[in-house]
């Protein structure tokens, strides 16, 4: 998939605010700690990559991922 910048930036501010508002509701996070969790995450360094394509995938999808690392961690 070929995207300008901005759209990339546009796509993955999307993932993101749809990943902290999943862990919120679904994993009972505060906003603070969803907010860390994701930016401290090796899937949201992921997703800033393009090569990993992760931005073409659904929320559901590159949450799937960052669930997967946190909670390998508990």
């Amino acid at each position: 998939m070929n995207v300008s910048e901005q759209e990339f930036k546009y796509m993955t501010e999307g993932i993101t605010s749809d990943l902290i508002q999943l862990l919120i509701d679904r994993d009972q996070y505060t906003l603070p700690c969803a907010v860390d969790a994701v930016y401290s995450s090796n899937t949201y360094k992921a997703l800033l990559r393009p090569l990993s394509n992760l931005y073409s995938q659904s929320p559901g999808y590159v949450y799937s991922l960052l669930e997967k690392e946190l909670f390998k961690q508990r």
